[in-house]
């Protein structure tokens, strides 16, 4: 088999290849799912919450009274009471002229007249209204990935479901590629897509193509058959069932990544090797989804350097990161070894533009997992 892909004679900047891809590109519609379908999915705009606890309520099983006639109390100088004390279990409702809550200690009921035994001030052993939850506030704000936390918070409110955006991801295996396709199916599910993975039925560019199914996905990623070797026909297979923006970006690792387009459904075509493929998926894929996921830009980690960063001019490399003593220390640049993917907290990209940064300057990373 021979392939007939060939990259171009200049690769495409990868700022150029982003915007082509994300030109036009909306996010999808809420849907509303299951609370444990919903964790980290990208959260769609929601009603406000009403007040939790709606009352006040008791934090703790007591007395209920009123903390202005308990002024003097103690256990030298008891305060009786002109009428006996309301009993009240944690989360019942506060008696109306109660504000406090006192426990069973502090009453003395051994004699005909209940004595109170301690003062009290207003709101000791009680949770007022509101103390849990305020009225009007969010479950999870729009544009930002559900965690379990937020889940306690609407289960606690009586909410069964909530409004998110999940994009639906469909992810074509290039046979040879399983380990990097799994790994980026499951980054994507980490990210809150929907995926699902196929394996083409083989390398050529007419089983590849039989694969690309976009009926039921608003992005597609094909995974691996990216390059010019004998066997590669990922891009051809695009060219022949869409539209071929860019192949061939200029970004180290994964120069022969590709972006393009079947119908108004975007691509990408990440290579095959799990570093390329990684390097592809930060730039180029998940920047996609999170525009149709609707969500926040990503926060980015500002720490100086430890040491220099060095970085050919024409070509976007990307870094990994980690700290250490308030820095940023380099792992890996251009060439990422899986070990050091599994070590980096965070990863940044030296603009094609620049030879790369000096030690001591401040860069903004992105955190790995966040």
């Amino acid at each position: 088999m021979t392939s007939h892909q060939r990259l171009p004679t200049s690769l495409t900047p990868l700022d150029a290849a982003l915007a082509a891809l994300l030109n036009g590109l909306e996010p999808v519609a809420p849907a509303e799912l299951p609370l444990a379908d919903a964790l980290r999915c990208i959260a769609a705009e929601m009603p406000p919450l009403g007040a939790l606890p709606p009352h006040d309520i008791a934090a703790s099983d007591g007395f209920a009274l009123r903390a202005r006639d308990l002024v003097g109390a103690s256990s030298y100088s008891p305060v009786p009471l002109t009428v006996s004390p309301i009993w009240v279990e944690a989360g019942e409702a506060i008696p109306e002229g109660c504000d406090c809550v006192l426990d069973s200690d502090s009453v003395d009921q051994s004699g005909p007249i209940p004595q109170v035994l301690t003062e009290a001030i207003p709101g000791e052993g009680v949770r007022r209204a509101g103390g849990d939850i305020a009225a009007g506030s969010q479950i999870v704000a729009p544009g930002r990935r559900v965690l379990a936390r937020d889940l306690l918070i609407a289960r606690a409110a009586g909410i069964k479901s909530l409004k998110v955006r999940r994009p639906h991801l469909r992810i074509v295996n290039i046979p040879g590629g399983t380990v990097t396709s799994d790994l980026i199916a499951e980054s994507a599910r980490s990210a809150g897509a929907d995926v699902v993975s196929v394996t083409a039925a083989g390398r050529d560019a007419a089983s590849i193509g039989a694969a690309l199914d976009v009926s039921a996905c608003d992005l597609l990623l094909m995974v691996g058959g990216s390059g010019v070797g004998r066997t590669d026909a990922a891009v051809a297979a695009l060219a022949e069932r869409g539209e071929i923006i860019a192949h061939g970006i200029a970004v180290q690792p994964g120069r022969t990544s590709a972006v393009g387009r079947v119908g108004a459904t975007p691509v990408v075509v990440l290579p095959g090797a799990p570093d390329q493929a990684f390097a592809a998926w930060w730039t180029l894929a998940l920047p996609a989804l999170d525009r149709l996921s609707g969500r926040r830009p990503r926060k980015t980690l500002n720490l100086p350097l430890a040491r220099k960063i060095a970085s050919l001019v024409g070509i976007a490399e990307i870094v990994l990161l980690e700290r250490r003593q308030g820095q940023w220390v380099t792992l890996a640049a251009g060439e990422l070894s899986l070990d050091a993917i599994a070590r980096a907290e965070a990863w940044l990209t030296v603009p094609g533009d620049t030879e790369g940064f000096a030690a001591g300057t401040a860069v903004d990373a992105y955190m790995l997992g966040a």
